[in-house]
């Protein structure tokens, strides 16, 4: 070869890529076409909490959450009501209902304390787990928290109300505050040890007695039923009476007003009478003063008169005019010393003057 001459290159053959990497994903594409098929072979006739295991798709309720555990561990993520996606097999899953619910409890015996056994059939407690508390509660005291806070307290708690209280009070007499102190007594000890539960009500059921100790029930109720009826009819008949009464008063009260305006009445007609009388008598006497005064006026100025006309020179002529105005004729021997004597008319004016004079 001279200098000029490039040797030639030599081709190599290609490089095929490892078989070890393709092997790996069929592998993982197989074994997950098996999960897949195995989770639609199992899941419908395996248990819930198979299915909770083996599903990738769930969903959540509406009013529940979604709570998860990851190899056993409690997760603190939870998720809201709709679709969601775990991973089988590793992950469990559960819904956890945030609203009110209601936890029945049946057949709850217990001693009274005179050791009557009684049964209460039913008891229903209406309870609520705060959504914020879920993790907590469910870390402490797992799904089935009701059973420990709600049904096995439940027992509890009416045993010892039982225990410290006769038949009577249970049956009849506290009855009804047998709902309020079991909400209290649930509602310290869920305040105290999980304070994501919240007693909303309880609703306690008439227990079941024994069948002689119910017959003596039934007839201390009939006859407190009698004494009742009785009761009442005697304070209807006590109504009735006081109702009688108070409309004989009100009557009374009726006539008596109308008695007293009827007499008012009479008295203003008797007093009007009276004022007029009074009016009539006051003009009577005031015409009747009117006219002696008048009378007295008149009979005093003719006394004046009379006293300024007695004069003798008067009295001479109405004597001389009375004596001629006489037409009988008298005769005898005494006539002129009677009738003629002017002696004796001048005596009688000169006694009639000094008389007179000693008045003045």
């Amino acid at each position: 070869m001279d200098g000029g001459t490039q040797p030639l290159r030599q081709r190599r053959p290609p490089v095929e890529p490892p078989q070890g990497n393709g092997d790996f994903t069929a592998i993982l594409t197989v074994l997950f076409g098996f999960i897949v098929i195995v989770s639609m072979v199992l899941i419908p006739s395996s248990s819930p909490t198979l299915k909770n295991s083996l599903t990738i798709l769930h969903q959540v309720p509406e009013g529940h959450v979604g709570v998860y555990w990851m190899g056993g561990a409690l997760q603190k993520t939870t998720t809201t009501p709709g679709f969601h996606l775990k991973l089988p097999l590793i992950t469990h899953y559960e819904p956890v209902q945030v609203t009110l619910q209601t936890d029945t409890v049946r057949d709850i015996p217990c001693g009274t304390k005179g050791g009557v056994m009684i049964n209460f059939d039913r008891i229903e407690v209406v309870n609520r787990l705060k959504k914020e508390s879920v993790y907590d509660t469910l870390l402490n005291y797992g799904v089935e928290y009701d059973h420990t806070w709600i049904y096995d307290k439940i027992h509890h708690e009416i045993n010892q109300f039982c225990s410290v209280h006769s038949l009577q009070d249970v049956y009849i007499d506290m009855f009804d505050q047998i709902d309020e102190t079991m909400k209290d007594a649930l509602q310290a000890d869920c305040t105290r040890y999980a304070p994501g539960i919240e007693i909303i009500s309880v609703r306690v059921t008439k227990p079941s007695i024994p069948e002689s100790v119910r017959r003596n029930f039934e007839q201390m109720e009939d006859e407190r039923t009698k004494v009742l009826v009785s009761v009442e009819r005697q304070r209807v008949a006590e109504k009735e009476a006081e109702t009688q009464k108070k409309i004989a008063i009100t009557e009374a009260e009726k006539n008596a007003y109308v008695s007293k305006i009827v007499m008012e009445q009479k008295l203003m007609e008797k007093d009007s009478l009276r004022k007029q009388e009074e009016i009539s008598n006051a003009m009577y006497i005031a015409r009747e003063k009117s006219l002696a005064d008048a009378k007295y006026y008149q009979t005093m100025k003719e006394a004046e008169a009379n006293k300024l006309k007695l004069t003798p020179q008067f009295l001479e002529l109405k004597f001389i005019e009375a004596i001629s105005n006489n037409t009988k004729m008298f005769f005898g021997n005494k006539i002129p010393n009677m009738v003629m004597d002017q002696r004796l008319l001048g005596n009688f004016l000169q006694d009639l003057e000094g008389r007179r004079n000693l008045e003045a």
